[in-house]
Order: structure tokens, then C-alpha cells, then sequence
């Protein structure tokens, strides 16, 4: 099946390419070409739409920037919030239309085709599921945005038109999801869209904007939170009431979770919506080991203390847990987290891009780096026919079940048999405590959610472990209207001072703090360990100390630190994103800008 895909997708791409090259447009102008020479049979309209596929892989940095993440990469919403005065002239990416040309394209043409109509609805629906899901991309960045349903000619008035309003494009969207929703086949090849993806895509986009509408006052849309909110809760529930999927779970809470990312096969797997399905020997996925070595992003302090006891109890109750040490945390926790950062004892065999080579590995603490390491989505198998060959989720039964919950939550209309049936189900695959209607607050996390009910705050810490490093937590936290949080500097392993320190669990030391003043000895002369191992030395020091080689807070103890500052988040600026300056000289009617910004 893998094959099969790939032999299309192969051809689908072929097919664009042809499309574009010069001489051939020469010969057939674009716009003739589906009118006179192709949207003829069902194969036309199939491989026309295997070549508007986009579908995202898995990203191990999409996390980067937020509170899961830290990094010294090139991250928009880092670089605004530092930058002394950002502007439509500096701010200029995401403007870009060429995709709902071909969309349009495709819609004003494919009705010539001699098929069926539930098969041309079908096709119909796919290339409607497509334009919605790339409207709201433009949404999320810039809220009011010109819709265009139609594909434009170069004297076509409406090439200058304004921006419609946020409320007029968003309904547009979402007429175009339900007559995806309607329309798009269920039983499709694995890779392909299907009913169960455009109501998955669906839900999760009707999530984003009830719960934008109802926590951004800015845009006076509360009063409509709600529609999109019920709209989030009837996809997934269409979904897990017709769609035949269930969380894989073998019985392994200390492996199932780690499993889905890291499996050669997801085609049969009941949690996998939508995968992206490799075989190095057709198309493999890329994979190279960026997660180990001297690369940018590492996992923060924040979201190893939002991970629960293995009891259920809150991390933030244990006595003095602000300065537990990295064995420590460890310790008796939610059994997703040891299948989401290396943990004390963790074995690495993967050594592609890390020097000191396979075996128990050390944490390896840098300038800028948080100290913990991420092995979720790590292929730590150092076959390359293996590694290239995993396949990568890309929508998990597992969120349908957090946006249910929530939005139920949200609406005020979350019972218990939800709770069992949603949030309850991934913590028995996790082997944890089920999570009851009324949970004590924690008020580590009402602190950064005020006023959020303590069910609600639950929901949002469990989807935060849940979804680790799969793209969410940037828009979970624009969407809660929580920007303010990114202010807040990425901390890392906690250190009471100098000296030498386990961190592999096995009470013998493997690396040694010293000062900055001080210069780390040549490698015959630095100390060996019990086991005859040589310390790992570490110049300890500020983050304005180009002599330290990790930064502590207090500068030879505390919490190690990633940056100096994070800057300003400024609402609502912060949130939206200017049409670029050069778009808006061509075409004055989309001024003025909004939200504050020049």
C-alpha cells in the first residue's frame, strides 16, 4: 500500500511539473489546460488532487520558541518580540496565494469530468477541504484576509479588493468543511484524504476559533464562540462514534506511547487519522538526527514539571520540587515522560551527530541549552534502512479525543462519562490515574491560566504531555490568549553548586561544575569516576560570561538558563501579523493595518 502512495503521489507531482514548464505553457496557456486537455475522468481529478497534497511530517522543532521548547533558532515570534520596533517592512513572511490558485483552479474546472456526482463531490470536497485548511493558516496570521472563491484573472477587479472581515472569511471556511465533511469519501487508500481527516482537520480548527472568539475580547466575536466550539464537539463526535478508531494500546504504558513514533509500519495502526507513510526503498523520510549533538532546541523546565506524579498527584506538591535534581525528577513520574526526554540510565545506539559516542548517556549541557533531551520522535536505531523507513503520524485519534473533551469543557457540558471516554482513555494507556470532573486545583497552573476552571486547566495540561513537540503548544497558547507566558526565559536542570554530579542514575558522577575562572584540565588530566570513566567538566557562569560553557541563574548554582530575555509580548499585537508593507503599496486597499501594527 506504502507503494502504491508513493507511485501516485510520484505521478501527481510529475504532473504539476509539466504543468509549469515554460515551453509547454508556451504551447497551452495554464487555464486551457484543465478546460481543454485534462479534467476529463475520475484518474484526471484523482491526480490533480494528489498533487495539491501538502501534508505536514513530523517536525521534532515545531514546539521551538514556546514554553516547551527553547532555542537560539531563527523563530518569527522571538525575533518580533525582541526586536526594538517590528513593522509591516521587517515582518513579511505568509503572504503567499499561489496554492488557492491551483485550489480555485481546480473547482472552477472539474465539473467538466464524466463521472458521477457523488464522485465529483467527492474530488469537489477534497480541493474545498484543501482551501479551507489554507484559509485558516491565513487567519491565524493576519485575522481579516480578501477571500477569493474563484480563480482571478490579471483585470479581474477583485485582484484589489480589501480584506474581508475575520467573521465573513471564517464562515466561508467552515461552509467549505461541511460540504467536505458531506462529501469526501470514507474508504480511501491509507495516505489519501478521507472523511475521517477533513472532520479531524474540522474539529480541530473549530476548537482554535471558539476558544480564539471567546478569549480575545479584541475581536467582539464572543458571542459567536460557541457555534464553533459545538461545530469541534459534532466532528469528533461523528468521528468516534462512526469512525472505527481507537488509541493503540497494548498493555505496554511503558512503551506504546514512544511506539507510535517510532514505527515502520502505521498503515493497520487504529490511532493513525492520517500518516505519512514511508519506505526508503520508494521515499524515505529524511530522518537525520538532529535531536543529539550541538543543535538548537531542547526541551525547557516548564514542561517537565507539568508531567504528574505516577500517582496522579501534582509535581508541584512534592516538598522542594522546584530544586530537585535531574535523577529526582524522574522519579515516579507520568510514564510518558521517560518516552519523551532521555531519562537517568537511557541508552543512546543512534550516535549519527553525537560525538561521544553510543552507550548510557550524559546529558549534555551546553551555552543555551536546557540540558534535558528529547527522544520522542528519535529513531535511536542506527540501521539506515530502518531509521528512513518510519513512518510519522500526523493526526492521532489522541487529539480528536483532547478536542472533544475540551470543547465540551468549554461549552460547560463535560460530564464524567466524556472524561472516561477521552482524557481517561490515553491515561490508561499511560498506566496513570484517571482524571475526575472535579480535580483539585494545581496552583502552579492556575497561576499561568487565571481564572480557568481547574477541569479545564487539567484538559490543557494533559493535551500539553500528550502532544509534546507535535506542533500544538504555539497555537494552544495564542488561542488561550496566553502569549504572555513566552516572555518567560526557558530554564533547564537545576545544579545547588559546584562540583560533581550524577546524571545517569546510577550513583556514580559523570560530570564536574567548576568555575568559569577556571580552566578545564587536558583530557589526561581530568578525574575519573568510580568506574573509571573520565569527568565531563563544565565552566559554570552567567549568561554574560564568555568564559562559561553553561549558564546557572545564580551563576555557579541554580537553574541552568537558555537566553538573557525573551522581550515583550505585546497584546493583542503579538498575536496577529501585519500584511507586508510591499503588499499593501501594491494594493493600498488592504490598509490599514490592524492591531497596532505599522
Amino acid at each position: 500500500m506504502k507503494n502504491k502512495i508513493y507511485m501516485l503521489l510520484c505521478m501527481a507531482v510529475c504532473l504539476i511539473e509539466i504543468s509549469c514548464n515554460d515551453s509547454f505553457m508556451e504551447r497551452q496557456p495554464h487555464t486551457e489546460i484543465g478546460a481543454d486537455s485534462y479534467f476529463n475522468t475520475e484518474e484526471d481529478l484523482k491526480m490533480y488532487c494528489y498533487g495539491l497534497m501538502n501534508t505536514p511530517g513530523y517536525d521534532y522543532t515545531a514546539d521551538a520558541g514556546t514554553d516547551n521548547q527553547a532555542t537560539t533558532d531563527n523563530v518569527e515570534v522571538k525575533n518580533m518580540m525582541t526586536s526594538a520596533n517590528p513593522t509591516s517592512t521587517t515582518i513579511t513572511g505568509g503572504w503567499n496565494w499561489e496554492r488557492l490558485y491551483n485550489i480555485n483552479f481546480f473547482l472552477d474546472h472539474c465539473e467538466k469530468a464524466a463521472v458521477p456526482a457523488d464522485v465529483l463531490a467527492h474530488y469537489q470536497g477534497i480541493a474545498r477541504y484543501y482551501r479551507a485548511a489554507f484559509y485558516m493558516d491565513k487567519v491565524k496570521r493576519f485575522s481579516d484576509v480578501p477571500w477569493y472563491d474563484k480563480v482571478l484573472s490579471t483585470n479581474d477587479k477583485d485582484l484589489y479588493k480589501p480584506r474581508d472581515k475575520r467573521d465573513i472569511v471564517v464562515s466561508k471556511i467552515f461552509e467549505d468543511y461541511k460540504f467536505a465533511a458531506e462529501n469526501v469519501k470514507a474508504n480511501q487508500p491509507k495516505g489519501a484524504i478521507d472523511k475521517w481527516i477533513v472532520l479531524a482537520t474540522m474539529a480541530r480548527h473549530a476548537l482554535y476559533e471558539g476558544t480564539y472568539r471567546k478569549y480575545h475580547s479584541e475581536l467582539n466575536l464572543q458571542s459567536t464562540a460557541e457555534t464553533y466550539l459545538q461545530i469541534a464537539v459534532d466532528a469528533t463526535a461523528e468521528l468516534m462514534k462512526d469512525g472505527g478508531f481507537s488509541l493503540y494500546n497494548t498493555g505496554h504504558p511503558e512503551s506504546d506511547y514512544y511506539t507510535l513514533f517510532n514505527s515502520l509500519d502505521l498503515s493497520t495502526n487504529p490511532e493513525m487519522i492520517q500518516a505519512h507513510y514511508y519506505d526508503k526503498t520508494t521515499a524515505s523520510n529524511g530522518f537525520w538526527a538532529y535531536m543529539f549533538g550541538s543543535y538548537i532546541p531542547c526541551p525547557a523546565k516548564d514542561l517537565v514539571q507539568t508531567y504528574l506524579m505516577k500517582d496522579g498527584s501534582y509535581y508541584s506538591l512534592q516538598p522542594g520540587y522546584q530544586t530537585k535534581m535531574f535523577v529526582e525528577e524522574f522519579k515516579n513520574r507520568d510514564p510518558r515522560m521517560y518516552q519523551t526526554l532521555a531519562y537517568p540510565g537511557w541508552e543512546l545506539i543512534n550516535t549519527m551527530t553525537y560525538a561521544p559516542g553510543a552507550g548510557i548517556y550524559v546529558q549534555n549541557l551546553n551555552k543555551n541549552f536546557s540540558g534535558y533531551h528529547q527522544i520522542k520522535g528519535f529513531i535511536n536505531n542506527k540501521e539506515e534502512e530502518y531509521y528512513l523507513s518510519i513512518d510519522y503520524p500526523v493526526i492521532r485519534y489522541a487529539e480528536v479525543l483532547l478536542t472533544y473533551a475540551e470543547a465540551q469543557a468549554e461549552l460547560g457540558k463535560l460530564t464524567q462519562t466524556d472524561l472516561d471516554n477521552t482524557v481517561n482513555l490515553l491515561r490508561d494507556r499511560a498506566g496513570m490515574p484517571h482524571l475526575s470532573l472535579n480535580p483539585v486545583v494545581d496552583p502552579v497552573l492556575q497561576s499561568a491560566f487565571p481564572n480557568i476552571p481547574p477541569i479545564l486547566l487539567e484538559i490543557r495540561r494533559e493535551r500539553r504531555v500528550e502532544l509534546a513537540f507535535e506542533g500544538f503548544r504555539f497555537d494552544d497558547l495564542m488561542r488561550w490568549k496566553a502569549g504572555k507566558l513566552l516572555e518567560k526565559i526557558p530554564e533547564g536542570l537545576y545544579f545547588p553548586g559546584l562540583g560533581k554530579y550524577d546524571l545517569t542514575g546510577d550513583g556514580v558522577e559523570d560530570i564536574y561544575l567548576i568555575p568559569s575562572s577556571q580552566s578545564i584540565p587536558a583530557d589526561a588530566d581530568k578525574e575519573k569516576n568510580s568506574l573509571g570513566e573520565k569527568l565531563i567538566y563544565y565552566k559554570t557562569g552567567s549568561i554574560d560570561d564568555p568564559s562559561a560553557t553553561v549558564y546557572l541563574k545564580e551563576t555557579t548554582k541554580g537553574d541552568i538558563v537558555t537566553a538573557k530575555n525573551m522581550g515583550t509580548f505585546e497584546e493583542p499585537k503579538s498575536y496577529y501579523r501585519p500584511v507586508p508593507k510591499h503588499e499593501v503599496e501594491l494594493n493600498p486597499s488592504l490598509a490599514p493595518q490592524l492591531f497596532g501594527w505599522e
